[in-house]
């Protein structure tokens, strides 16, 4: 496989204000094997030290923070000679070592010419409970699963890419069927980094489905280890009633739909627990489409979405027939899909203002508003060739946007002030714009 995120991973070893890096992100996204493959390409060694399966180092940062004793424990654990600029530093599930986030802050000021990531299953959750967090000492790279065109390489269609990447729409119209075909398996494969691997190897969809299923199961078993026990079966409750809150297409996030009778107050810890753990993305409606988005946006209003277009389509039972095929459960849920497939891949742009559209007492609705160069650009996601577009007429005649986008299964087209964008070309967004 190969993550984009490799080339933000190159630049960051040759910044001149390089600072240790901190990958966020859900379990099993892989982030482990982004940290090994970087230190395999462009470092002369890697030293690599798990903190999870190796307890003897967990109380490593307890005694202090000096560096060259750090370094001579890794050393001796990891048998490397650690050399400044030759070797990658990798201290894996950090949050399991107390201390281990705040000594980043003494890499950085004391020994910067050490190369130093550090990552984490559930780090978001321990993050929030730091009291010494090294703030402005460290950066970050958040990780999510395989975008739509990393999976097409994974998958070995490379050639395909190509006309995308350079929009060249008359060949990407050619081979239409192909990419909606890819984008199909998408829906149900996912950008798990275990699913889609399995499948590149095997083209077995059982196995895929049960690499998912197992990838939920551990994420309900990391609900009972690291949530507070409180709120467990309100975390449980919520992640299980996602699925039907993407296929009502409400407006909103329904709390009736967890149970009669659910009220804010009680699901608000839990909503938050998912949040940093990476398993949700929390999209919240605006009242106004001014810059910047953020002051207009209203908490109380908003949708949640899965990590994975694949785990959503797990956790609904869809089999692959289902989805290449279409029947009616297809069609009942096909929008549901189509919406998160969307947003997970809007989600993957480094400081995309992410939003949705949805004023009281009125019935247009557009699925997403994103800034862009200065520009906020309303995206209406349609799951066919739809090519009616009401809500953005709607937004038009209210707003006079300068450009909106429009994505279907129909092919690229530019009507005036509106553009068809292919769902399958969704990640060239910033391009149009």
């Amino acid at each position: 496989m190969n993550r984009q995120e490799l080339i933000y991973l190159r630049e960051w070893k040759r910044s001149a204000t390089r600072k240790p890096l901190i990958i966020k992100g859900a379990r099993q996204v892989g982030k482990t094997w982004l940290m090994k493959t970087f230190g395999r390409l462009e470092y002369s060694n890697t030293a690599y030290i798990n903190f999870e399966s190796n307890a003897s180092l967990q109380t490593i940062f307890e005694a202090d923070f000096d560096i060259t004793r750090i370094l001579l424990a890794i050393r001796i654990e990891t048998g490397q000679i650690i050399e400044p600029g030759k070797t990658l530093i990798i201290l894996d599930e950090i949050q399991m070592a107390p201390g281990g986030l705040t000594a980043l802050k003494y890499f950085e000021e004391n020994a910067p010419q050490y190369h130093v990531i550090a990552a984490g299953s559930l780090l978001g959750l321990s993050l929030g409970k730091q009291t010494a967090f090294p703030v402005g000492k460290v950066e970050f790279l958040h990780l999510y699963p395989l975008t739509f065109f990393e999976f097409i390489e994974a998958v070995h269609e490379n050639a395909l890419l190509e006309p995308l990447r350079n929009r060249d729409w008359e060949m990407v119209k050619t081979f239409n069927s192909k990419y909606i075909d890819l984008l199909k398996k998408y829906y149900f494969i996912g950008g798990m980094p275990e699913a889609v691997h399995s499948f590149s190897q095997h083209a077995d969809f059982n196995k895929v489905r049960e690499i998912q299923e197992r990838i939920l199961i551990a994420y309900e078993q990391d609900f009972a280890k690291h949530a507070p026990h409180a709120i467990v079966p309100r975390i449980r409750m919520l992640w299980n009633s996602l699925p039907a809150q993407l296929a009502k297409e409400n407006r909103k996030f329904i709390y009736g739909l967890i149970r009669q009778g659910a009220r804010a107050k009680d699901y608000e810890l839990a909503i938050s627990w998912l949040i940093d753990g990476g398993l949700i993305h929390k999209v919240n409606n605006i009242t106004k489409p001014a810059m910047p988005l953020k002051a207009y946006e209203n908490t109380e209003a908003f949708k949640l979405y899965l990590l994975d277009v694949g785990l959503l389509s797990a956790m609904t039972r869809l089999d692959i027939k289902t989805i290449l095929e279409g029947n009616v459960i297809f069609k009942e849920f096909k929008g549901a899909l189509t919406e998160q497939y969307v947003l997970q891949q809007l989600i993957t742009f480094k400081d995309l203002s992410i939003y949705y559209w949805a004023p009281e007492n009125a019935r247009a609705e557009v699925d997403f508003l994103v800034q862009i160069a200065g520009e906020i650009i309303p995206v209406e996601v349609k799951a066919e060739e739809n090519l009616q577009a009401r809500s953005l007429k709607v937004y038009q005649q209210k707003f006079q946007p300068t450009l909106a986008i429009r994505t279907s299964m129909s092919d690229y087209r530019k009507e005036d002030w509106l553009v068809n964008l292919p769902l399958y070309a969704i990640a060239e967004i910033h391009s149009i714009v």
